[in-house]
């Protein structure tokens, strides 16, 4: 082939192929089986999505490793302890959309607590109107103890899964805490009132209290438990980019700054130097939250929207705080003003926003030859309806001072007008 590289998959036989070989004979190819998904929990699922996590990453039938939890529960429980052991290892499926779980798994478990609280009831009758004197503790005990942690587990799993699921809610939480704490106040009245052993009494004053007040403090623990462990990871995010914005700042925004004042303010170079540097900079230092539709936070980005189409440069700087959003009038305005700049002059724009109570002055000027607004034609609307008009219709003022130096606008909104925020 005088030289040429052939690619190696061009020469691969086809999964399955048989090949001859000279000393061997012939080979069967086996094709290779494909990687197995990795064990995630799906985010919308029956109950937990242990189950289904496993037959994905097994290629086993759903149905089948169901029957196998269920089956194993009957020994002693260990199909219970295998699912929790999952579920505690086996991380959710990546994705934005919250979790959903088919089944009410909170109320399933009030419906066992309560029905284990009656037939514990029932039992104490019976022990109680016995003509023999005594049942025994055997049924009472285990009875008592599933009611309890049935209860229980139904709120913090309200508080835990059910409270983020878009179907059911905080109020769904709420309603399962009280049904849960009820069951729990019945079951201590039951003992204690027909309990004969004056210990099982006192542990049903001691212990289910403090179990109802697990209950109610569930949520609040759950969701406060979230809330640190979020902060510790935005805390740790933090300091992992702080460590690299000042790496960066010293190497790669340096070198974007020097490419720009070696270039020129108009050159392509420097246009792409410059957007390159406010991408780096907006990803630095901003962070994970969303930025606020503000006017400052509005011209910046149509700024750098200006800059990749135009040989112009503009600086955005914001002093005081002012309540204008970016969908008013007076956005429109500055951004026709700013528009206007770059299209026309080029260069170096400079846009100064000063906030104050109520209103809001933005300044755009740029270093251009100027112009005269008498002589602009009367076809030519982008200056006296677009940013004077507009202003003059929500009760602001669009003033355009022009001269060979360049043109400056000052558009000021004293909020006392029509709505200017759109």
């Amino acid at each position: 082939m005088g030289g040429m590289r052939i690619p190696a998959e061009w020469l691969a036989p086809a999964p399955g192929a048989v090949v001859r070989d000279a000393v061997e004979g012939p080979i069967l190819l086996r094709p290779v089986p494909p990687p197995r998904p990795p064990l995630v929990r799906p985010r919308e699922c029956l109950v937990a999505g242990v189950a289904e996590g496993i037959a994905i990453h097994l290629g086993a039938p759903i149905g089948a490793v169901r029957a196998l939890f269920v089956v194993l529960a009957c020994f002693g429980g260990a199909g219970i302890l295998l699912y929790a052991w999952c579920w505690a290892l086996a991380p959710r499926a990546a994705g934005d959309e919250s979790v959903s779980c088919t089944a009410p798994v909170a109320w399933l478990l009030t419906i066992t607590a309560a029905l284990s609280a009656l037939a514990a009831a029932i039992t104490i009758d019976r022990q109680s109107t016995d003509p023999f004197g005594y049942v025994g503790a055997w049924p009472l005990v285990p009875l008592v103890a599933l009611a309890a942690v049935a209860a229980v587990g139904a709120g913090v799993w309200a508080a835990l899964v059910d409270r983020g699921d878009p179907a059911r809610g905080p109020r769904h939480a709420g309603l399962v805490r009280v049904v849960g704490g009820l069951v729990l106040i019945g079951l201590s009245v039951v003992l204690v009132a027909g309990a004969r052993d004056g210990g099982l009494a006192v542990a049903a004053l001691v212990l289910i209290p403090l179990l109802g007040l697990a209950l109610l403090m569930s949520s609040n623990l759950i969701e406060r438990w979230r809330e640190l462990s979020g902060e510790r990871v935005r805390r740790i995010r933090e300091e992992q980019r702080a460590e690299m914005a000042a790496h960066l700042h010293d190497s790669v925004l340096q070198t974007l700054a020097l490419i720009q004042n070696r270039s020129g303010a108009s050159s392509e170079i420097a246009r792409l130097a410059r957007a390159q540097e406010r991408e780096l900079r907006a990803w630095l230092y901003d962070g994970d939250q969303p930025a606020d539709s503000d006017l400052p936070t509005d011209l910046r980005d149509y700024a750098a929207a200006l800059e990749l189409d135009f040989p112009v440069r503009i600086d955005v700087v914001a002093a005081g705080a002012s309540t204008e959003r970016a969908s008013g009038e007076v956005a429109a305005a500055a951004r026709e003003a700013m528009l206007n700049a770059a299209r026309h002059a080029g260069g170096d724009v400079s846009v100064y926003i000063e906030g104050r109570a109520g209103g809001v002055d933005v300044y755009v000027r740029d270093r251009g030859a100027g112009f005269d607004l008498d002589e602009v034609p009367d076809d030519r609307l982008g200056v006296r309806q677009s940013i004077i008009g507009r202003m003059r219709r929500i009760g602001g003022t669009a003033m355009v001072s022009s001269d060979e130096g360049g043109t400056e606008v000052h558009l000021r909104y004293d909020g006392d007008g029509a709505d200017g925020r759109g």
